[in-house]
């Protein structure tokens, strides 16, 4: 049986699905958005800032993938991209084996159901003007040829579905709190039946009591839709209850993917080794773990480091990690780095020593 979050207690998450019965429903390969930097006065193109720079990343059917990172690293962004909310600057996204990466917005559009997004503020994304009625049913006015009644009838089995009074639909997004406008934000993504949802951060703006319901509520709707989702979010401890394999990034760049256990248990990046050494500990002396901190700050990504990016904070940086970027390459079945410590055996060696 699937464990459930109560109040602030985190229990151990779900089971990976098994990766060699599913395939991936989402191929992402070599993805970069990039925003120019204009100046002057006729707005000369200066540089470009780099805000997801090279990612490559698979999300199998039914399976959770958490991707986390400090703040500005680009999680949003990629999520996005993924959808084609921005027009890609390179790289691929294949979503159910088509390539969307530079797909027209006519045959995008035709694409839309299947994937969909739950946004991070829910008040920001819920037009005030709008009954939740409306809210919910705008998909459904775009993309079906429903009658009134069916409409009506789909916006209520949503709103129940989320767990919202069918009653409360003539009412407008500021009679709501903030956990039901994020349910209304949930029901409104699932009203097309997608495949794919990507969740930019949706429990960031809640209260920690909230979070926990949210984040059930769509653990619920997976299992009983058969739902794949891209979790974005910087709360480790939440992404190790949802997730079942987690991508850690790093200034546009992902450094680590396995699946969440070895995450949790044996991070092999260093900065992903910094990131869960920040999770706080209900008995710090325990664990025995100690806290790393990292010195300097994060570089702009208008102007990264030359070699790896994260050469400038890394407290076990070597020379070549000044010179090249490392290669982001399987180091074990199901398990990615981007770290020169593992690129020969000696390293990974005298890293084990």
């Amino acid at each position: 049986m699937m464990s459930r979050v109560s109040g602030t207690r985190i229990p151990a998450g779900r089971a990976m699905p098994d990766a060699a019965t599913i395939n991936p429903l989402v191929e992402v390969r070599g993805l970069k958005m990039h925003f120019p930097i204009l100046a002057g006065v006729l707005r000369r193109h200066i540089g470009d800032v780099k805000a997801v720079d090279g990612v490559s990343f698979d999300v199998f059917e039914g399976e959770t993938l958490g991707l986390v990172g400090e703040s500005g690293c680009g999680k949003s962004t990629c999520g996005r991209a993924v959808l084609r909310l921005h027009d890609l600057t390179d790289g691929t996204v294949r979503i159910d084996g088509i390539d969307i990466s530079r797909m027209d917005q006519s045959r995008l559009r035709k694409r839309r159901p299947m994937m969909q997004m739950v946004f991070q503020d829910p008040q920001a994304s819920l037009n005030p003007r709008m009954t939740v009625a409306r809210i919910i049913g705008e998909p459904l006015d775009e993309h079906s040829d429903m009658t009134g009644p069916e409409r009506r009838d789909r916006i209520h089995e949503l709103m129940d579905a989320v767990g919202l009074n069918p009653e409360f639909a003539v009412r407008y997004p500021h009679e709501f709190s903030g956990g039901q406008r994020q349910r209304i934000g949930i029901a409104r993504a699932l009203a097309l039946s997608p495949r794919f949802v990507v969740c930019d951060e949706p429990i960031a703006a809640l209260d920690v009591s909230i979070q926990a319901q949210v984040v059930n509520l769509l653990e619920d709707l997976q299992d009983r839709l058969g739902l794949t989702y891209l979790f974005i979010s910087h709360d480790l401890s939440m992404v190790r209850h949802i997730a079942d394999r987690v991508a850690v990034m790093y200034l546009g760049k992902v450094v680590e993917i396995a699946d969440r256990d070895r995450i949790y248990s044996n991070p092999m990046h260093p900065y992903t080794q910094a990131l869960l050494s920040a999770v706080p500990e209900p008995d710090p002396s325990a664990s025995g773990a100690s806290r790393i901190i990292l010195k300097g700050e994060v570089p702009s990504p208008s102007n990264p480091p030359k070699g790896c990016n994260f050469c400038t904070r890394c407290p076990r940086v070597m020379d070549v990690c000044r010179r090249e970027e490392p290669e982001f390459r399987e180091f074990e079945p199901g398990r990615y780095v981007a770290c020169h410590l593992y690129n020969d055996n000696s390293a990974v060696e005298q890293t084990a020593a």
